[in-house]
């Protein structure tokens, strides 16, 4: 097995539990809060750091607040802003990981990074928004307004960060591979389909006219 799948999720949509089911199921790492370890690992850069401007889009305060830091990094220019060296070290560890064989990984504009990568499958999972509210308000023992309230902000927060680093919009069609609705088929069901995409495109099955250029 060659494929590394990339899952852009909407809040609330179980795109976390649809690729760490993938990922048990075939047997290959899962990666999401993991990815940031391994940034702040390979960079040099604090782990609170880089958890702090994790899937955020950019904050001027808080960057002003951080220069000092920023300019004691390894390899830091006068250029560099703080989010900056963050998305350089989670953009480069994504494709060292990458490079380490099959996974899954969560967020974080991994499809983005890996779109030169020919293993690589992205795959981006909705679902409608009462559905979102719902699974989220259980999940977080939240009432429906405060679980609504919450998926609005980190749908938000995700579309922005994705939008400025990747310049595509966060969960168009055009963005992804597939877009799947995990509500139509439910989790498991969600996540058969992906395994059989998978199997789809480390096995691919001749069409027709490649079989007989003649038909």
């Amino acid at each position: 097995m060659k494929t590394v799948l990339t899952i852009g999720r909407q809040f609330g949509s179980g795109g976390k539990e649809v690729g760490i089911r993938v990922a048990k199921e075939l047997g290959i790492p899962f990666y999401d809060k993991e990815l940031l370890q391994e940034a702040a690992k390979k960079s040099g850069l604090c782990e609170k750091i880089i958890d702090h401007f994790d899937e955020r889009p950019k904050s001027l305060l808080y960057s002003i607040a951080m220069d000092s830091y920023m300019f004691a990094l390894p390899g830091a220019g006068a250029g560099d802003s703080l989010e900056q060296q963050v998305y350089l070290a989670t953009f480069n560890t994504i494709r060292q990981l990458a490079e380490q064989g099959p996974c899954v990984m969560i967020g974080r504009c991994a499809d983005y990074a890996l779109a030169e990568n020919p293993d690589h499958l992205s795959i981006f999972v909705h679902a409608p928004l009462d559905d979102r509210i719902q699974r989220v308000a259980k999940r977080q023992n939240l009432p429906p307004d405060k679980a609504r309230a919450l998926i609005t902000k980190t749908d938000k927060r995700r579309a922005s960060y994705y939008e400025y680093y990747s310049s595509q919009r966060w969960g168009a069609v055009e963005s992804y591979d597939f877009c799947l609705n995990s509500s139509y088929l439910g989790i498991s069901g969600t996540v058969e389909l992906v395994r059989a995409i998978i199997d789809h495109k480390e096995h691919p099955v001749p069409s027709p006219t490649e079989i007989d250029p003649t038909v």
